[in-house]
């Protein structure tokens, strides 16, 4: 049964909406104030509100302005002015405040029930779009997660020595910006961008990659063609640009000596900064062909000593104090 609550000064106009409205099957609560509904919107959530714009104390605008105020628990309780005013400006007023149709006064039974179903329908209809959309892109956004993490896993597949890398990495990455204060959605965009920020390695050789010795210097060169590799590869999925600011920039340094672009300090966009400190802190504490895992004293001792070349000094104590809180060196490739 649909709740209707009608706000009117007048006690014939309650009265007769009330009877109108419940001739079909409709619940109806009348109320004689804009402050008596303000006061009772804060226990009670009707379907709709028929509220009268001219009565004394607060009228019709003010109260509707109350309660879609911010932290109006009745902020999406859909709203229809009853109206005998026919001054040009009052529909505009009363629409930019948020209500959703007009009634004039006195009422026409047949109109009056129709434009209160229409209007508790078209809501009904709206929240059960947004519902699926939302259900919808959280489909897609595990879906993907999936492949993201899949893609992750087989750019790591091509290097003996980065078994889970490009995982931890993300979740460094994250943890990072949650102290940092990014929202919730920031921060499962940098994990995405964490996930991802070595893929440029597909297009190097898996030779030079897993070469043990030393690499010579046109080697080395090919190593990093893989920043611009995987820009390149990233900024073609449309939908989430964002992607390639990890892959393009996880190498650049605070002092601009790093590379592909040479970029130094804020010209490094903040996620790249957050990355490149979680890229090198895994980098250490994982095992390369030619190491053991290093003490986590040495990787405390190397992430204190890049603050301001190597890495944003800020970020860099972030992951300093992320290690203060591990001493049993638990974050660490296993």
């Amino acid at each position: 049964m649909d709740w209707i609550t009608v706000v009117d000064d007048d006690v014939t106009n309650l009265k007769m909406a009330g009877m109108i409205l419940s001739k079909h099957s409709m619940r109806v609560t009348a109320l004689k104030s804009g402050t008596a509904l303000i006061e009772y919107v804060k226990t009670n959530h009707p379907d709709l509100i028929l509220l009268d714009i001219k009565m004394p104390g607060l009228d019709g605008f003010e109260t509707l302005a109350q309660l879609r105020a911010e932290n109006s628990l009745a902020a999406d309780i859909p709203v229809i002015f009853l109206t005998g005013d026919d001054k040009q400006g009052s529909e505009a007023r009363g629409l930019q405040l948020g209500a959703m149709d007009f009634i004039k006064k006195p009422f026409v039974p047949e109109v009056l029930v129709l434009r209160v179903r229409h209007t508790i329908e078209l809501v009904r209809l709206q929240r059960n779009l947004a519902a699926e959309v939302e259900r919808k892109t959280k489909e897609n956004e595990t879906l993907s997660l999936h492949v993201v993490q899949t893609l992750a896993e087989a750019i790591d597949a091509k290097d003996t020595y980065t078994n889970g890398h490009s995982g931890r990495v993300a979740e460094y990455s994250r943890e990072i910006a949650r102290r940092y204060g990014y929202t919730e959605k920031h921060q499962d965009d940098i994990y995405m961008m964490g996930l991802l920020h070595d893929v440029g390695k597909i297009g190097v050789s898996d030779t030079i990659i897993n070469k043990t010795s030393r690499l010579t210097d046109e080697e080395y060169e090919q190593i990093k063609k893989h920043p611009v590799l995987g820009d390149r590869i990233l900024k073609k999925i449309k939908e989430m640009p964002e992607l390639a600011v990890g892959a393009r920039w996880h190498h650049e340094r605070y002092d601009g000596s790093g590379y592909p672009d040479g970029l130094a300090g804020k010209e490094i966009l903040e996620e790249a900064r957050i990355i490149a400190v979680a890229d090198a802190y895994d980098a250490m504490t994982s095992r390369r062909s030619y190491r053991d895992i290093l003490p986590q004293e040495t990787v405390r001792r190397e992430i204190e000593n890049g603050k301001g070349s190597q890495f944003d000094p800020v970020f860099a104590d972030i992951m300093l104090e992320i290690m203060a809180e591990d001493p049993e060196y638990k974050l660490r490739e296993l």
